[in-house]
Formats: structure tokens, C-alpha cells, sequence
């Protein structure tokens, strides 16, 4: 998302911090390949569980997701202590608003509130150059690893930028020259978030990307994006936290 923004700057060795899964229970599949029965889907412009055009379609075992309207897949459960884990890779296509811009979606969670572009949530940002971002989302917030609480204004948002990223532009096929996460375009990216009691991780690649704490809300549902980017999912699995 792209509303408003806060910029965070953080010096921080990646390769330093290594992966940290907590022990949790077994896999709740929340996309095997096969249906989408785990969620609802929700369009600006169409509503709750219309989506005449296909925006989002199951194809060879994977979520594709045109992007050619904004809305999301959103879970039918409310989550809290899990960790999740998702694969995504860029198609090629960008629309409307976002046509010729950076490619862009997200994975949002702790959802609270009325469905909606966007619901009070926060985000882990997907977009060419900032994956890895957290954004808050309509009054959602979350207190970055310096100390700095950050809280999204009532309809818009505010970010903290992952570790180490360097300078960004907002362009189709833009890769961040000092701090990009993402695999080539058109490689599948490995996407973890670890939300515990007052702790958010999220992971790119096997890397920590991002940290804060005191999340509000701390629970809700999850939702995958269509924002104006061709993108597929896969392999999505929820472990909840023993």
C-alpha cells in the first residue's frame, strides 16, 4: 500500500539473526492446491464473495491473482500466536491505478472490522523493492524495533521499512540495489510470519526482514491482496503456536 508514508531508517545485518520459528502445532492448510474453501473473496467492486471476472482462480495447483480489481482472499477464521507460511511469485500484468508502477500486494493480518479496501489490519508488504515492510492500516499499530510506535490514520496507512532496505522507486520491475529480499522476478519467494503474544517476525527468503512488538489489533483474520499486480500463491499453511 501506498497511502502515506513514514520513513524508519534502521541499520540492521540481516545475515546476522537467524531464522527462529517457535515450536508450534501441526499444519492447518489453508491452501493445498486443490480449492479455496478456506476463504471468502471481497472486491471494491463487487462485494463479498462476487468475482464475475475471475480475479482470483485456482490454476495448476496454485492461487492466481489477476490483480485487475482491489480486493483479497480473506480467511474465514480468526487466527492469533501462529506461524504462517506462504510462496509467492510476480506475474507480469499491473492495472489501473498501479498500472506502470512497482508490483504490489500483501498478506494482511489481525483483521478487524467492517470488509473493505483496506480493513483495520496490519500488513506484511509485498511490492517490488519493499517486501518485508510492515504497514498499519486503519488505525491498526505496532511499535518498531526502535522504539517508535507507529499507528495507521482512520481510512490510511504508515509503514515501517524492513531491515537494511536502501533507496526505492515506485516503477514496474524495480529491484532495491542495497537491501532487496526477493528472489529474480518470476522465482517463488518464501514468505514466514511468527506472531507470538506481543511479537511480530516476518521472514523473506529465510531472512529476518522485519520485527516489532505490541501489534493492535492482536488477533483477526488473514487476507492475500489483488492490488493492481498480477501475482500467484501457494503452499499457504498456518501453524498455531504450542
Amino acid at each position: 500500500m501506498r497511502i502515506l508514508v513514514l520513513f524508519l531508517g534502521v541499520t540492521f545485518s540481516m545475515q546476522a539473526v537467524p531464522q527462529k520459528i517457535p515450536p508450534h502445532k501441526a499444519a492447518i492448510v489453508l491452501f493445498d492446491g486443490s480449492n479455496l474453501d478456506n476463504f471468502d473473496t471481497f472486491l471494491k467492486t463487487k462485494g463479498l464473495n462476487s468475482d464475475p471476472d475471475h480475479v482470483f482462480k485456482l490454476e495448476n495447483g496454485m492461487i492466481h491473482i489477476s490483480g485487475k480489481d482491489m480486493g483479497y482472499l480473506i480467511t474465514r477464521q480468526s487466527y492469533h500466536d501462529f506461524y504462517l507460511r506462504a510462496e509467492f511469485k510476480w506475474g507480469e500484468g499491473t492495472y489501473g491505478e498501479r498500472e506502470g508502477k512497482a508490483r504490489d500486494s500483501g498478506i494482511l493480518f489481525n483483521i478487524q472490522g467492517e470488509q473493505k479496501v483496506w480493513p483495520r489490519s496490519v500488513e506484511f508488504q509485498i511490492t517490488e523493492g519493499g517486501t518485508g515492510d510492515f504497514w498499519m492500516t486503519d488505525g491498526a499499530a505496532l511499535t518498531g524495533r526502535n522504539g517508535e510506535r507507529v499507528t495507521g490514520p482512520p481510512g490510511s496507512s504508515l509503514k515501517i521499512d524492513h531491515f537494511g532496505k536502501g533507496p526505492t522507486q515506485n516503477v514496474v520491475g524495480f529491484r532495491d540495489a542495497v537491501g532487496d529480499l526477493e528472489k529474480p522476478h518470476g522465482q517463488w519467494n518464501i514468505l514466514e510470519l511468527v506472531t507470538r503474544g506481543n511479537d511480530v517476525k516476518q521472514y523473506v527468503n529465510g531472512k529476518l526482514a522485519n520485527e516489532g512488538t505490541d501489534p493492535s489489533p492482536t488477533e483477526g483474520k488473514i487476507l492475500f491482496q489483488s492490488e493492481g499486480a498480477e501475482v500467484f500463491f501457494r503452499d499457504i499453511k498456518l501453524y498455531p503456536l504450542k
